[in-house]
């Protein structure tokens, strides 16, 4: 009944026009613009403090965990399901047989804790972000990309490490050290 009337809401806020919407069903802290076009939303496990831009497409229907503290920015695409294989291997045949054809691809994706997907991105079916990664703009994740990978690219690379830039920040602000280990571990 919640995914129903959240989902009924933010119709109704695309229509009245583009404020964000504040607190979900056990995510009272995350943000969804209403303009976020989620598909499959029974199949999304949706932690706290997350927040979703606006303008995305989100499958969620073989499974989608967004972790705590998630962020991603506009434009993003997330899918966790992909027939464009299948359908040029089957042709008009496609439409006609029952089942998963060969070249259905369907797998879970899991955003890990304080993550953060850059605009106009791409994750495909069975990927997985690690816990403070980030994936840079215009990027296209496929796979696993490690807990505090800088990924960039198509298809994205690792390019860097979030912890150095965590470093130096932290050393400017000690006081938030114990913050950041609470979900992190300690900084290297």
């Amino acid at each position: 009944m919640r995914v129903f009337l959240n989902r009924c809401r933010r119709r109704l806020m695309r229509l009245l026009g583009f404020r964000m919407l504040f607190g979900e069903a056990g995510a009272p802290h995350s943000r969804i613009a209403p303009s976020t076009c989620i598909e499959g939303e029974a199949h999304l496990q949706l932690a706290d403090h997350v927040f979703i831009g606006q303008f995305n497409f989100i499958d969620a229907s073989a499974g989608l965990v967004i972790e705590e503290g998630v962020q991603i920015t506009n434009f993003c695409s997330i899918v966790t399901h992909s027939t464009h294989d299948a359908l040029r291997i089957n042709g008009r045949r496609f439409a006609t047989q029952g089942g998963e054809p060969p070249g259905y691809l369907k797998a879970p994706v899991r955003l890990g804790a304080y993550s953060f997907v850059g605009p106009h991105s791409l994750i495909e079916p069975g990927s997985s972000l690690g816990k403070g990664a980030i994936l840079c703009a215009y990027s296209q994740l496929r796979g696993a990309a490690p807990d505090f990978a800088i990924m960039a690219g198509q298809p994205a690379r690792q390019v860097g490490d979030t912890r150095r830039r965590d470093a130096e920040l932290l050393g400017r602000h000690p006081e938030l050290r114990e913050a950041y280990a609470a979900w992190a571990g300690a900084p290297r």
